[in-house]
């Protein structure tokens, strides 16, 4: 009789914590110690557990998700807002939001906002609607209007007490400049970012700082603008190939970031010229793929992983204490990795042409 009615309980669908209670003929008190791994479960007979755990998953028990997250005064989740979760930046910096958030057996929503300003606007809410502790933004300036912590990477975001977990462009762009400085480069070519990338503008005013410390002409013809943010590489190849078109008087490139330079390197090949011998090719990020390109890429490596477990950190700290003290901004420092795309500059052009 008692198991044709578990049975008939199993095929229509997950039960509740009192269906489950009188099916085992437990208290709910017991069974919720159990499959919340309470400190007092240990108290309760090693077999009684594993009968909890077996009838739990054979009537796909699912805890009432919002009336725990009440007893706990937490949802035990975040939200994070993210332009796209595509291959480079962001799959590095999710892996290390999401190494820190499972060891802290915290969960998360991830809403992707493709720079659309309707999602960008209606996706906080939607998070603070499924009762998220608190927002992680990555490389997304929006403001979010929620007394929720909130920490932004990348994000550059100026809203009232968001933490701003950042690079050193400065300090990148004169890595990446004396690198080519000490190869001979004097005419160099530039990338700039999009336009609605938060970092666009840092690294834009860090690249133009070290070229005057060292001397060097951001020349207004040799400078390229990323139109779009992709994560494919025809990102960096149509604009490159059209300012090869125009002119090949310079000897090196610093690109926005790996995945354009990867296009650049792909559009100076289409041309007829070779990396490095023609023209030596920085990118910037350090992603998977950048050690394995042919040639492989010499680039300006962020700490992504790690940016993405301090900001982690750094959020779960200010949910567990909303009173402590937050810091308004953590300043990352970069690391120039030297692979086999840049090289010598050629001779005739080492040097810039005298009148």
């Amino acid at each position: 009789m008692n198991k044709e009615k578990q049975d008939t309980r199993s095929e229509n669908g997950p039960i509740n914590l009192r269906q489950l209670s009188e099916v085992l003929r437990l208290s709910q008190t017991t069974i919720s110690l159990v499959l919340n791994d309470s400190p007092a479960a240990k108290s309760i007979p090693a077999h009684t557990r594993e009968r909890v755990f077996e009838a739990a998953r054979k009537f796909q028990y699912r805890p009432n998700y919002f009336a725990r997250s009440l007893r706990r005064s937490k949802s035990m989740s975040i939200g994070v807002l993210a332009p796209d979760l595509s291959e480079g930046y962001f799959t590095l910096v999710m892996q290390g939001v999401e190494e820190y958030l499972l060891r802290a057996h915290y969960f998360y929503f991830t809403a992707s906002h493709y720079w659309q300003p309707d999602l960008m606007n209606d996706y906080p809410r939607l998070l603070v609607e499924r009762a998220v502790d608190g927002f992680l933004l990555l490389n997304t300036p929006a403001a979010v209007e929620s007394v929720l912590p909130t920490v932004a990477i990348s994000a550059h975001n100026d809203t009232k007490g968001v933490t701003n977990v950042v690079l050193d462009h400065r300090m990148a762009s004169e890595l990446a400049l004396e690198h080519l400085y000490q190869l001979g480069h004097r005419q160099i070519a530039f990338m700039k970012g999009p336009e609605i990338i938060p970092d666009t503008e840092y690294r834009w005013n860090g690249i133009l700082q070290a070229a005057k410390k060292l001397k060097i002409e951001v020349k207004p013809e040799l400078c390229i603008q990323l139109s779009a943010d992709s994560w494919s590489p025809e990102v960096g190849y149509h604009p490159m190939k059209t300012l090869l078109e125009r002119s090949r008087d310079f000897t090196a490139i610093f690109c926005f970031n790996d995945i354009s330079a990867i296009g650049v390197i792909r559009a100076i090949h289409d041309a007829g010229l070779s990396v490095p011998e023609d023209i030596s090719v920085i990118g910037f990020d350090d992603i998977i793929s950048a050690a394995y390109q042919k040639p492989s890429l010499t680039t300006v490596r962020q700490p992504l992983r790690k940016m993405g477990s301090e900001g982690a950190q750094i959020l779960l700290e200010l949910i567990a204490d909303p009173k402590k003290e937050q810091p308004t901004e953590i300043v990352m420092q970069p690391e120039l990795i030297v692979r086999e795309s840049t090289g010598q500059a050629p001779v005739a052009l080492a040097r810039p042409k005298r009148a």
